[in-house]
């Protein structure tokens, strides 16, 4: 795999795969990290999320969480106003990952 630590201009090919996948996620709807490298068949959690916070700020970011459901250090209360809004299932301030996992089709 390419390597990711490239901050500025065009994302990498890997990059590019995780944000098409990304844009693809239906509204209410959430994969996790782990989720994302599995359907892609590469990289891992670790690799995704570097993708997400490098790159990820113009496609549905909220939308990509850690695998209890829960959203990333710092952005909790901007993904709840947003899964609410999108109707994403909940269970309490986490998204319920049995009923709002979306796995690619």
């Amino acid at each position: 795999m390419e390597h990711l630590s490239r901050r500025r201009g065009e994302p990498p090919p890997y990059a590019e795969r995780v944000l098409d996948l990304v844009e693809r996620i239906p509204k209410g709807r959430v994969m996790s990290y782990g989720d994302v490298a599995e359907y892609l068949g590469e990289g891992g959690p670790r690799q995704v999320g570097r993708v997400m916070s490098t790159w990820g700020g113009a496609v549905p970011w909220w939308r990509v969480i850690r695998a209890d459901g829960s959203a990333a250090p710092g952005l909790e209360s901007e993904c709840l106003a947003r899964w609410r809004e999108e109707g994403t299932p909940l269970r309490g301030t986490r998204a319920d990952m049995r009923r709002a996992r979306w796995d690619g089709v």
